[in-house]
């Protein structure tokens, strides 16, 4: 099969775009949810509720990974670390990673398509700049204002570390707590991982994404789309949990920091390669369960995100024939 662009419309397989509603209404809404949200919010929406669905799934797994970046412990002491944590504080600091990722991973997909379609608009005919440039510069920029909303990062990242718990109560605690003491500044310490870690990914995400479907068996069912997205979202979203691994150790690192001097990151990135011993293995630690939570997390991102917009897509289209 020939590779497509990096449009995620040209990358996804053709299917019949019936309702799955009963009598068919649609399964979002019998009131044209689809052609209220326009063909330009309805990659918002779907990317917003395809983080939620995913977030409330795998947090506790979060958890666990975030005690292994922070303290270098294996996953069997991580979740005791949670067990004498006691159940009630399972789900401490949902709050802000619900809002961060649901909110960064709408950013992500509508700005995607925004900033290619303006960049593409803005491209001479054949000026030979080929569309692959195009929209890798656009997922770079969607990236990058993603990093906007950092301050969730860091408030998860304290909530999460028990060494904080008697400090921070909880989401609002945190935030009137660092902004009255420290002020913005201290919301946005970590920013510099972020910014390299999101841009990077997010080129390699949507270029991939299409190539990567396009070798799985074609399908005409949308269940078989279901399964080949979720193949396509987890095999790309582990691959890249795994090649920027270290970066989120020191944006862990970083963060877990309260007040003080902010750090360059290869210095943190070596305090915590001595602490470990000068190991790879060691960096590394928590890795596997990195590559697992990221092959279910972004499995479901692209799963829901491509069902739920081929239901509003199919939405329009019949709004369109009724008209």
């Amino acid at each position: 099969m020939a590779v497509t662009s990096m449009d995620p419309e040209s990358a996804r397989t053709s299917q019949p775009q019936g309702s799955l509603g009963k009598g068919g209404g649609s399964l979002l809404s019998g009131r044209g949810l689809g052609s209220a949200l326009g063909p330009r919010g309805k990659h918002y929406v779907c990317g917003s509720i395809a983080a939620f669905t995913n977030i409330v799934v795998t947090f506790p797994i979060q958890k666990v990974l975030f005690r292994q970046q922070l303290h270098g412990v294996r996953a069997r002491e991580a979740v005791r670390q949670l067990q004498r944590d006691g159940v009630r504080k399972l789900y401490r600091g949902l709050l802000p990673p619900l809002l961060q990722k649901t909110t960064t991973v709408a950013i992500m997909f509508g700005l995607y398509e925004d900033f290619s379609r303006v960049l593409l608009d803005q491209v001479p005919t054949g000026s030979g700049i080929p569309e692959l440039v195009t929209r890798s510069s656009a997922a770079a920029l969607a990236g990058t204002a993603e990093a906007v909303l950092t301050p969730f990062e860091r408030v998860q990242t304290l909530l999460q570390d028990h060494r904080h718990h008697g400090r921070f109560h909880n989401t609002a605690h945190t935030f009137r707590t660092l902004l009255s003491e420290y002020g913005v500044k201290e919301c946005y310490r970590g920013l510099v991982p972020v910014l390299i870690r999101n841009g990077p990914s997010n080129v390699l995400f949507f270029g991939l994404r299409g190539p990567i479907k396009e070798q799985l068996p074609e399908s005409s069912s949308r269940a078989g789309n279901l399964v080949n997205d979720f193949v396509c979202g987890g095999v790309l979203g582990a691959a890249l949990g795994i090649m920027f691994y270290p970066l989120n150790v020191v944006k862990s690192r970083a963060q877990s920091q309260v007040g003080g001097a902010f750090r360059p990151c290869g210095e943190v990135l070596m305090t915590v390669w001595r602490e470990r011993g000068g190991s790879v293995a060691m960096l590394f630690r928590g890795a596997h369960l990195n590559y697992h939570r990221s092959l279910l997390s972004w499995g479901i991102i692209n799963a829901t995100y491509e069902l739920l917009l081929s239901v509003l897509k199919g939405e329009i289209e019949s709004e369109g024939d009724r008209k």
